[in-house]
């Protein structure tokens, strides 16, 4: 698979954070991804990369849940590269914000009910199955638009209450998820 030299400089800051076999997969995975229609599932990327029918379909989603890499560690990379390609003077202007990604399974234990807040209303709470995200972004204007863009470098999972109890955890709000984001990047 040859990659475009702007894609492969791009992709050359994550490399060192996989194994040799784990980034040839996260390559192909991240290539069918860009090529994707439509939904951006690990299926869908696969078979835009014509490897739907391979006889190691199930290796390629297992990166996601089974490889030894840290989604910590490349979310400081990611930061980096983006603060070395659109910053150049001033403060960096960060955004954390909740969003719910609707999934269902039985395995998917995250998973709970919460708002949903592009349903609701003030009028009516929409309550739906998902996981729920604290997204930490990074907010650039790049040169080629006046418009700022939020760039999204880093998310923890944030269980509702019984989805912590049921682990025998105590439960942490958002504002306290929000803290600890912010702690962390400010010690990168």
């Amino acid at each position: 698979m040859s990659l475009s030299q702007p894609i492969a400089t791009v992709l050359h800051a994550f490399e060192s954070a996989f194994s040799q076999p784990t980034w040839s997969t996260v390559q192909r995975l991240i290539i069918g991804t860009l090529l994707a229609r439509g939904r951006r599932t690990g299926t869908a990327a696969l078979r835009q990369m014509g490897l739907r029918e391979g006889s190691h379909f199930r290796l390629y989603h297992q990166v996601l849940n089974r490889a030894r890499w840290s989604a910590l560690a490349l979310s400081r990379r990611l930061l980096v590269l983006l603060v070395r390609t659109f910053v150049t003077v001033g403060p960096l202007t960060f955004v954390i914000d909740e969003t719910l990604e609707r999934r269902w399974g039985r395995r998917i234990t995250k998973r709970g009910h919460d708002r949903a807040s592009l349903a609701s209303s003030q009028q009516r709470s929409v309550a739906t199955s998902g996981l729920r995200w604290i997204v930490l972004t990074l907010v650039i204007t790049p040169p080629w638009t006046p418009r700022a863009w939020a760039l999204p470098v880093w998310r923890v999972p944030a269980p509702t209450p019984e989805v912590r109890q049921r682990w025998g955890r105590r439960h942490k709000t958002g504002p306290h998820w929000a803290r600890q984001m912010i702690l962390v990047r400010r010690r990168w």
